[in-house]
């Protein structure tokens, strides 16, 4: 347990911080499982909404630092290739 005034207030800022960043992350992760059954599914126009809301969401996370700019931007690219796929078989079909 830390000392320190200035050490107790960081870690009452940590504690606060992983819980906002957990539950953050948990979220994301479920807009990206939902983007992912839709697309199982092969239901392009859904698709496309929840890939926007998913993009949102990954966006808002790098902008907050809860993932890194760099892997945001590669999981929006890699959903983007899986809609990308669905849309292609779809007009394949047609």
């Amino acid at each position: 347990m830390p000392t320190m005034k200035s050490a107790k207030k960081r870690l009452r800022q940590n504690v606060k911080h992983n819980l906002r960043n957990r539950s953050y992350r948990s979220a994301l992760k479920t807009q990206i499982k939902d983007f992912l059954g839709v697309v199982k599914e092969g239901k392009v126009q859904p698709a496309e909404e929840e890939l926007r809301l998913t993009v949102q969401k990954l966006d808002k996370a790098a902008k907050k630092g809860i993932l890194h700019k760099k892997t945001a931007s590669r999981r929006k690219s890699r959903l983007t290739k899986k809609l990308n796929q669905i849309k292609a078989t779809a007009q394949e079909k047609s």
